[in-house]
């Protein structure tokens, strides 16, 4: 992977030749990266075959990542492509530190990085100029803002929760709440109402102040959800995060 930001380099150079079109190899490269992520997935359910399943997934995001380079509408700054290679030779060090029994900590932590990577890039699509989109186009474009900031901020909270519990930072003993499952009911009802104004606002001031609102209640939340959870279920909550950690990324 530390190879992708020099792919990445040398794609948005080659972009700068004039006259080529690069659609169809884009349009090549996510199909054959979506059949590594597909064999990657294979390869992990058992494992015997987890190396060769990890090697698939390593092969296809990178393809997928040097794919994007080339596609004309994004920016493949030198800015992005500096802090790939940052954060990838960082997260190396760290991997080859942990030992294979401290590996549900590692996973659990980067589920985090997940989480608050969806928050940030939520916040930062909202920011961002969208104001051109209408109608229909700009209701999905705000519902998918919203639910990944949602999803996100519970994976991040409640995954913090579980590296605290499973590295015995955080008593493995369940938090219970009085009346907890109402508590969740009122922050259900609480997150679809501000939902409801963040999608029917009509400028960014007035729907930010629901978004963030929003982002506390989910933020809370996921750390009352893993709180509730005793320390020998952790790997099970692992699982769980690590799916909304895809279906954050998929929201936005």
């Amino acid at each position: 992977m530390q190879l992708t930001p020099i792919l990445g380099f040398l794609a948005d150079t080659i972009l700068e030749l004039p006259g080529r079109d690069w659609s169809g190899l884009i349009a090549a490269a996510y199909l054959v990266a979506g059949v590594l992520f597909l064999l990657s997935l294979g390869g992990l359910s058992a494992q015997e075959s987890a190396r060769r399943g990890a090697t698939f997934g390593i092969l296809g995001m990178a393809l997928a990542i040097v794919a994007t380079y080339f596609n004309e509408q994004v920016d493949g700054s030198r800015l992005s492509m500096a802090m790939m290679a940052v954060g990838g030779a960082i997260g190396m060090v760290l991997a080859k530190r942990v030992e294979m029994t401290s590996m549900p900590q590692l996973v659990a932590i980067l589920h985090s990085f997940v989480g608050l990577a969806a928050v940030l890039i939520g916040f930062s699509n909202f920011i961002g100029p969208h104001h051109e989109l209408v109608g229909a186009e700009r209701t999905v474009h705000m519902i998918e803002i919203y639910l990944g900031i949602l999803i996100g901020a519970v994976t991040f909270t409640g995954s913090v929760v579980a590296f605290g519990k499973l590295d015995g930072r955080i008593g493995s003993a369940p938090l219970i709440l009085p009346a907890r499952h109402l508590l969740n009911l009122i922050v259900l009802g609480l997150c679809i109402w501000l939902g409801i104004l963040f999608v029917g606002s009509e400028t960014t001031a007035g729907g930010m102040w629901a978004l963030v609102a929003m982002t506390v209640l989910a933020l809370a939340f996921g750390v009352h959800m893993v709180m509730a959870i005793g320390g020998a279920d952790m790997p099970v909550v692992i699982s769980m995060l690590n799916s909304y950690s895809g279906w954050a990324a998929s929201a936005i």
